[in-house]
C-alpha cells in the first residue's frame, strides 16, 4: 500500500500535492517524495520534513508528482526519476511476478515498483497496454516522460485511483478522492475505470484513453469435474501462497466458506497468521451468527482468533470515522465497512501489516442470490466483477489504509479469475447450493459440512451491524437508515444520469438511488421509431418531457430507428452528450431481469467509463409492485399483451387489488407480476420526487386483439398536487 498524487499544469500545484499527501498520510509512513516539473526530486522520511524544504513556488503553472511509501518489498523511496529518459514514476503496487519479469527483460530492480518503471522505459508508453498484460498483481501508478503522463490501475480495480481534468485548470489524480475534492475546482472528480488507461498530453493539455480488454466467459472448460476441482485447488493455493508476506499477517474471518478456505490453505502452508472477526454485542440483540461460526471454525481448525465486540453506543462513535473515511453514506457499504474497520483496528493494534480478505469469491464462483436467479450465471459473474471496483474495493482499501494495513485478495488473482469464469455453471450452482466447486474442494480437504455448506451471510447481517444501524436510526428519530447516515457524510455520491422510459421501473430505480444520496443530474430517454424495439420502452414515450418538468431535472431525448443492436449506437450518443453536458459519472437503469438489456447497457457504459447502478436487479416482482404502491407511486398500464389481461386493465391506477389479481394469474398461467415478459407496459403519473403530477386530458384505446391493446395518451398536462 502507498499513496500517489499528481497535479499537472495547475496553479499552486506543489501546495495541493502536499495537502493531498497530508490527507492520505496513513497510506504510507515510511517515506514521502515529490518531483517538481519532472526535474527536481525530493525525498524525506517524514511529511513534516518534506514540507520543510524551501521549494520555490512560481507564479506559473507547475507539475508535481507525489508519493507516500508503505514499504513491504524493499525500501525504495518514490517517486523514481531517470535522467537519461527524463522520466519519473510513482506507484501503489503489489506485482507478484516482478522477479520473473526482471529475468525475462534483463532488468535489474530492487522491487516491483522499480521493475514496472524500468519496463515502461524499456518498451515505451506506446506499448503500455501490452506491458500491463504481463503483470501478475494489483497496482495503480503514474508515469511521465517529457511529453506525456500516463495513469492506470489493475484490471479489477483493487488499487484505487481518482482523477480530474479541465483543459484550463490542469490534470490531477490521487489514490483517494478526498485528497482532491477539497482543493480542486473541477466539475467532477472521477474514479478511473480499471478498463481504461488515461494519457495526458503535457503540450496540448488534452487527455486520451486506451481501452483494455476484460475477462471472457467463453469457451467453457470441457474437462472432467475432478480435473476442474484439482486445477482450481492449484490456482487457489497459488493465489494465496504468492500473497503471503515474510512476516505474521491477518485474515478477516467470518466463519464462512471463503475465509475458512483461505485459513485452511494457510494452515497447510505452515505460515503464521491470526484471524480477526468483529460483531455487535448488545443486550436485546441476537448473538452474531458470524461470531458463533468464527469461534466454532477457529476451534475446529486450531486457529488463532482475535474477537472484537462493541456495544451499540460505541457503534455510533465509529460511524463518525468510517462514513467520512469511505466517502459514502450507502447503507450496505457502511454496514460492511464498519464490520471491516473494527476487525482491522484490532489487527493494527497487534502490529499486523498485511491482512487477507475473501472478497471476490462470490463473483467468480456464483455466491449471490442473483446468480441463482440468472438465466446466464457466468455472465452474471462477469457483470458483478465489472462493478466491484465501485461497490467494494475502494471502501475496503481506504479502511485498511487508515489502519496502516495492506489488503490482499487471493480470489482476485488474475489467473484464478480467468479460469473460474469458464467453469460450467452446473459446477457452481446445484439446487440451493451455490459456490458448489469451492465447497466440494473444501470438503475434499476435510472441512466439515457445517462450515463447507454454510449459507452466505452478508457481513453487515452476520455481525449484527445492520440491526445496530436500524436501532440507532430509530433512536435518533430517523425513519430510514440512509437518512441517519447522511448526518455523518452528506455529500452526493456519484453524479448520475437516469435511463428514463416513463414507466414504473425506470422511475422507481431512479427514486431508490436518489434516496441513497445519489445526485440525479439528468434524464436520458431513447425514442424509438420501432414500436417493437428490442431495447426500449415505446408506449407514450413523448410524455417523458412532462415527467422531466415534474421532476425539475433536465432531459436528453435521442431518437433511434429501432433496429436491433444498431439502436444501441443511439444510446451511446445520448450517454456521451450527458457526460459532456451534465458531467455524469454513472447511469441508473430500471432493469429487473432482462439480461439482454442490462448486458448491452453495461458494455456501452463500461466503454465510456461510466458506472452502472441497477437497484431493481432480481428484485422480487410482487415485492416491487407492492413497494411502488406503498411509496405512493401512481401508475397505470399503458399497454397489455398477455393471456389473462384485457383492455379493462388500461388507464386505471394500479392498486393492491390489481397486484393481488396479477399474483393469482402468475399462479395459474405463469404471468410475470411486474410485466417482465412484456405482458404490460406502464406510465407513471405521480411519485414522491414529482413537484407536480400528470393529468391525462384525453386518451384512446387501440386494440390489436382481445389480449393486445394500447392506451394512447392524446393530451396531458401537469397539475398541482393535492395539499
Amino acid at each position: 500500500m502507498c499513496a500517489i498524487i499528481g497535479v499537472f499544469n495547475a496553479d499552486k500545484a506543489m501546495s495541493k500535492v502536499l495537502s493531498g499527501l497530508r490527507i492520505m498520510q496513513d497510506r504510507g509512513r515510511d517515506s514521502y517524495g515529490l518531483i517538481i516539473d519532472n526535474a527536481n526530486l525530493i525525498h524525506n522520511k517524514t511529511l513534516k520534513g518534506l514540507q520543510s524544504f524551501k521549494i520555490k513556488q512560481t507564479p506559473n503553472k507547475q507539475s508535481v508528482l507525489g508519493h507516500a511509501l508503505h514499504s513491504i518489498v524493499g525500501y525504495q523511496p518514490q517517486p523514481f526519476y531517470e535522467n537519461q529518459s527524463k522520466s519519473s514514476f510513482a506507484a501503489n503496487c503489489e506485482i507478484y511476478n516482478w522477479k520473473e519479469l526482471c529475468a525475462k527483460h534483463k532488468i535489474t530492480a530492487q522491487n516491483d515498483a522499480e521493475l514496472l518503471f524500468k519496463l515502461i522505459n524499456l518498451r515505451g508508453i506506446e506499448n503500455i497496454k501490452e506491458i500491463l498484460k504481463e503483470l501478475d498483481g494489483v497496482y495503480a501508478f503514474a508515469y511521465q516522460n517529457q511529453s506525456h503522463v500516463c495513469i492506470a490501475r489493475d484490471i479489477l480495480g483493487v488499487k484505487p485511483l481518482w482523477y480530474g481534468y479541465d483543459k484550463n485548470k490542469g490534470f490531477v489524480f490521487a489514490s483517494e478522492r478526498k485528497a482532491l475534492v477539497e482543493h480542486f475546482e473541477y466539475e467532477a472528480i472521477e474514479e478511473l475505470n480499471p478498463r481504461c488507461i488515461i494519457i495526458y498530453n503535457k503540450t496540448s493539455h488534452n487527455i486520451s484513453s486506451v481501452k483494455r480488454q476484460f475477462f471472457k466467459i467463453t469457451p467453457l472448460h470441457k474437462k472432467p469435474y475432478e480435473t476442474l476441482k484439482k486445477e482450481t485447488l492449484g490456482l487457489l493455493t497459488s493465489a494465496i501462497a504468492k500473497r503471503i508476506p515474510d512476516q505474521p499477517f491477518g485474515l478477516l474471518f467470518s466463519g464462512g466458506i471463503d475465509s475458512v478456505f483461505i485459513a485452511m490453505i494457510c494452515k497447510r502452508l505452515g505460515v503464521d497468521f491470526t484471524c480477526y472477526t468483529a460483531a455487535i454485542d448488545e443486550p436485546g440483540l441476537k448473538v452474531s451468527e458470524d461470531l458463533v461460526y468464527a469461534q466454532k471454525a477457529a476451534k475446529k481448525l486450531g486457529l488463532k482468533l482475535n474477537i472484537r465486540k462493541i456495544r451499540l453506543a460505541e457503534a455510533e462513535k465509529y460511524l463518525k470515522t468510517v462514513v467520512p473515511l469511505i466517502e459514502d453514506n450507502n447503507v450496505v457499504k457502511v454496514g460492511v465497512g464498519l464490520t471491516f474497520y473494527l476487525a482491522c483496528e484490532n489487527a493494527r493494534k497487534e502490529n499486523i501489516k498485511v491482512i487477507f480478505s475473501g472478497l471476490g469469491s462470490e463473483e467468480i464462483f456464483a455466491g449471490y442470490e442473483r446468480h441463482k436467479q440468472s438465466s446466464d450465471i457466468n455472465q452474471e459473474c462477469l457483470s458483478g466483477l465489472r462493478k466491484i471496483y465501485e461497490r467494494d474495493t475502494y471502501r475496503d482499501d481506504v479502511i485498511t489504509m487508515n489502519n496502516n494495513l495492506e489488503l490482499r485478495l487471493p480470489f482476485f488473482d488474475k489467473e484464478l479469475v480467468s479460469y473460474a469464469l469458464n467453469i460450467p455453471v452446473k459446477y457452481k450452482i446445484k439446487d440451493e447450493i451455490n459456490k458448489l466447486i469451492l465447497r466440494e474442494i473444501a470438503q475434499d480437504l476435510g472441512l466439515d459440512d457445517e462450515f463447507a455448506l454454510r449459507k452466505k451471510r452478508a457481513a453487515q447481517y452476520g455481525s449484527r451491524i445492520d440491526k445496530a444501524l436500524a436501532k440507532l436510526a430509530k433512536k435518533r428519530g430517523f425513519r430510514f437508515k440512509s437518512e441517519y447516515l447522511k448526518t455523518f457524510y452528506d455529500a452526493k455520491n456519484v453524479r448520475l444520469g437516469a435511463l428514463f422510459s416513463s414507466g414504473k421501473d425506470s422511475l422507481y430505480a431512479m427514486y431508490l438511488m436518489h434516496k441513497q444520496g445519489y445526485d440525479i443530474n439528468c434524464l436520458i430517454s431513447i425514442k424509438s421509431k420501432n414500436p417493437d424495439s428490442y431495447m426500449f420502452h415505446t408506449p407514450n414515450i413523448d410524455l417523458v418531457s412532462l415527467q422531466a418538468q415534474a421532476l425539475g431535472i433536465p432531459i436528453i431525448i435521442q431518437e433511434t430507428a429501432g433496429e436491433k443492436e444498431l439502436e444501441l449506437e443511439s444510446m451511446e450518443i445520448a450517454l456521451k452528450e450527458a457526460m459532456k453536458k451534465y458531467k455524469i459519472q454513472g447511469i441508473v437503469t430500471g432493469a429487473l431481469f432482462s439480461t439482454y438489456q442490462r448486458d448491452r447497457i453495461e458494455k456501452i457504459a463500461d466503454n465510456l467509463g461510466l458506472k452502472v447502478f441497477s437497484p431493481l436487479w432480481h428484485m422480487n416482482q410482487e415485492y416491487e409492485m407492492r413497494q411502488l404502491i406503498a411509496q405512493e407511486f401512481e401508475f397505470i398500464f399503458s399497454s397489455i399483451a398477455a393471456y389473462g389481461l384485457d383492455k379493462s386493465w388500461l388507464g386505471k391506477r394500479i392498486t393492491e387489488k390489481h397486484v393481488d389479481n396479477l399474483v393469482e394469474l402468475n399462479k395459474k398461467i405463469g404471468i410475470n407480476i411486474a410485466g417482465e415478459g412484456g405482458e404490460f407496459e406502464s406510465l407513471v403519473l405521480d411519485m414522491p420526487m414529482f413537484k407536480k403530477k400528470l393529468k391525462i386530458i384525453s386518451s384512446r384505446i387501440a386494440e390489436d386483439g382481445p389480449e393486445t391493446a394500447k392506451f394512447i395518451v392524446e393530451k396531458a398536462e401537469l397539475v398541482d398536487k393535492a395539499a
